[in-house]
């Protein structure tokens, strides 16, 4: 591939984009850096000095070893990438303009572990690890040279951010460009706790999550800097727009506790928690009226069935396979199938009649002929072979869910969605499921009438996962470790006011005249019952 000669620029990267193979970009993970977010971690890693080695772990096509050499100083280039068509590709642009460079073709991973650098920058892959080849080998690896241990659902950026942090020389600079899930996550809690430690981590400036920063990557984005000195304070910086990383200066020489910057000492901070705390406003409530959201109910994922297309039918593919009504159960397929924060046995009949998919097939215990016949069909199309359906036995046999009374959006741009379902309708996994507990007893309308309101919305915010463009993500244990009201604070007279309200709403909604006033009423309730001191 004949890559465009403008090193000092991400022409380069975009011609990449268009022609190379899509498959293979995301199995490595390649996305590119802008040219101008590049130079601004080039100018913090370089900090002025010449006669020094500049390594970038996960080199792709170099643009920030050629943003460093655009610097105009005298450094060793030095590379590490694995896929060998980029590296190429890579190397091809650096001999065309006569740019000095080392590039390897190893796992950065697994190799250079004696070596120390005066600056590494660095755009890693994002990949959680059960999507790395290499995963195993880099585990152990990291467990015997730093005694760090990760836990399966880590993305591998976590382990190129620890080693490069081991490998820094006094003086020396790092410059990170990551999502900044790790910061939120459990599984960034290695990460946070390493940091602490060691007490290298200068800066993390944030990106304003609705800006999506990698054309081609819905992703949160955070660059985190480094320098090996003496340092007992770490600042969050939040910025907008990308044009706010143009004044260098303006950016670093901000005031510790502006809007834009907030600084604390590493023993201000602790790894255990979701550092949104430290640098996004957040809604305060009197917590003694809080309690854990497992105190009344459990969020559990959807059904995952590894083959969506194989096992959910629509009526249509139900009578061309002659499927008996035994081996089908009513099953919410996809989030838009849901319309409202209400779902009755009329809306899921309307998309019966629509030719919806929202059945899905169970056939562990059929007897019947035609039901067979469709599993041999799956037998064919190797559906029994793939990464979910493989671990089970039979294959085709269905995770065990019942039906959850209330189910709740995965992802959202507009604010977390409940819904009350008055159904025996099962869901995929675009809906989690809420499951009460017997503490919650007869109160199910109550809880899920808070569910509904700002407030309770306010508070889940505290644990949500941010991505690109503003979309936003909460796993099961984010709403399960997440705060609610003590319903047990709510005398008689208010729960009947609540419960009327909440019909109320009810039947608007499902009059499709929708009166807000009633929605209103129950969260100034709420907000009354938690701003209000004991």
């Amino acid at each position: 591939m004949t890559i465009c000669t403008d090193p000092f620029s991400d022409y380069p990267e975009k011609q990449y984009i268009e022609n190379a193979d899509k498959n293979i970009r995301n199995r490595y993970a390649q996305f590119f850096t802008p040219f101008n977010i590049a130079r601004f971690m080039s100018k913090w890693v370089l900090n002025d000095r010449e006669n020094i080695k500049i390594l970038d772990p996960a080199v792709g096509l170099g643009i920030l070893l050629r943003a460093s050499y655009s610097q105009e100083k005298k450094i060793e280039l030095i590379g590490y990438d694995v896929e060998e068509n980029i590296l190429k590709s890579s190397k091809e642009l650096f001999d065309k303009n006569n740019i000095s460079s080392n590039i390897i073709k190893k796992d950065y991973l697994l190799n250079d572990w004696n070596n120390k650098y005066d600056g590494i920058i660095c755009n890693p892959p994002y990949l959680k690890f059960h999507n790395f080849e290499n995963k195993d080998k880099s585990i152990k690896e990291m467990k015997e040279k730093l005694n760090i241990s990760f836990n399966g659902f880590s993305n591998i950026y976590s382990l190129f951010i620890i080693k490069s942090i081991h490998q820094l020389n006094k003086g020396g600079r790092v410059a990170y460009i990551v999502p900044y899930e790790f910061l939120n996550a459990d599984y960034g809690e290695n990460v946070k706790r390493v940091i602490l430690k060691n007490k290298l981590l200068k800066y993390i400036i944030i990106f304003n999550s609705k800006l999506k920063i990698f054309d081609d990557a819905l992703t949160t984005t955070c660059i985190l800097l480094f320098e090996n000195t003496k340092n007992d304070n770490v600042s969050f910086i939040s910025i907008d727009t990308v044009e706010e990383l143009n004044n260098f200066e303006k950016i670093i020489d901000l005031e510790n506790n502006s809007e834009k910057m907030k600084t604390y000492k590493f023993s201000e901070l602790d790894y255990k928690k979701k550092w949104r705390t430290y640098y996004q406003e957040q809604h305060s409530y009197d917590e003694s009226k809080l309690v854990l959201f497992s105190t009344y109910a459990k969020v559990v994922r959807g059904i995952a069935t590894g083959a969506n297309d194989y096992f959910t039918f629509n009526k249509t593919k139900q009578k061309e396979n002659n499927i008996p009504d035994d081996n089908l159960i009513p099953c919410i397929t996809k989030a838009k199938q849901i319309k409202s924060n209400f779902f009755t046995e009329t809306d899921y009949q309307i998309l019966y009649k629509n030719d919806d998919r929202i059945m899905l097939f169970d056939g562990e215990t059929t007897t019947n002929k035609l039901s067979k016949q469709y599993i041999e069909i799956g037998e064919k199309l190797n559906i029994h072979t793939k990464h979910l359906t493989s671990k089970r036995k039979p294959w085709y046999s269905l995770e065990n869910r019942l039906s959850a009374p209330i189910l709740v959006g995965v992802f959202n741009r507009k604010g977390l969605k409940f819904i009350r379902n008055e159904t025996s309708v099962k869901n995929l996994t675009s809906y989690h499921c809420v499951y009460p507990n017997i503490l919650l007893g007869n109160k199910i309308n109550l809880f899920f009438a808070y569910l509904l309101t700002d407030v309770a919305k306010n508070i889940f915010n505290n644990n949500k996962r941010e991505y690109g463009g503003g979309l936003e993500k909460f796993e099961p244990n984010d709403l399960n470790k997440s705060k609610v009201i003590n319903l047990e604070l709510i005398n008689t007279e208010t729960e009947t006011y609540i419960l009327e309200n909440y019909q109320k709403y009810r039947i608007s909604i499902l009059n499709n005249k929708e009166d807000k006033i009633y929605l209103e009423n129950i969260n100034n309730t709420f907000l009354h019952l938690l701003e209000t001191k004991t």
